[in-house]
């Protein structure tokens, strides 16, 4: 099994990738990382990510197309004006929609292999 920072830095890399103005969903990420299925891993390496990151963790939602942080938090807030800037519509019911907004890569990465 990989380390966790092994991991953590495959998701990192694939959140580098999504442009501005666009937003990939957990999955997205947790499959262009090759770990499919493992959309939670995703969010618990953008919770380890430090304050002040380069890593766009903004363009990161849930399948719904919205903010998974709780509605209320000064991060979800941060979270929606990042988007807004960068031309992101949310509407009324809080949801960016994937149709027109979400990523979709010209060439996903090779799949990564997994280390014993």
């Amino acid at each position: 099994m990989s380390a966790p920072g092994t991991v953590y830095e495959r998701i990192y890399q694939v959140v580098r990738r999504i442009p501005r103005g666009r937003v990939a969903t957990y999955g997205q990420v947790a499959a262009l990382a090759g770990l499919p299925g493992r959309a939670r891993q995703v969010g618990y390496a953008l919770h380890a990510l430090p304050g002040a990151t380069a890593v766009p963790w903004h363009r990161v939602l849930n399948a719904r197309g919205t903010v998974s942080l709780p509605v209320t938090s000064r991060a979800a807030l941060d979270q929606r004006l990042l988007l807004e800037r960068e031309g992101v519509y949310f509407d009324q019911r809080a949801q960016v929609p994937l149709a027109r907004y979400q990523w979709r890569p010209r060439h996903a990465p090779a799949p990564h292999r997994r280390t014993q």
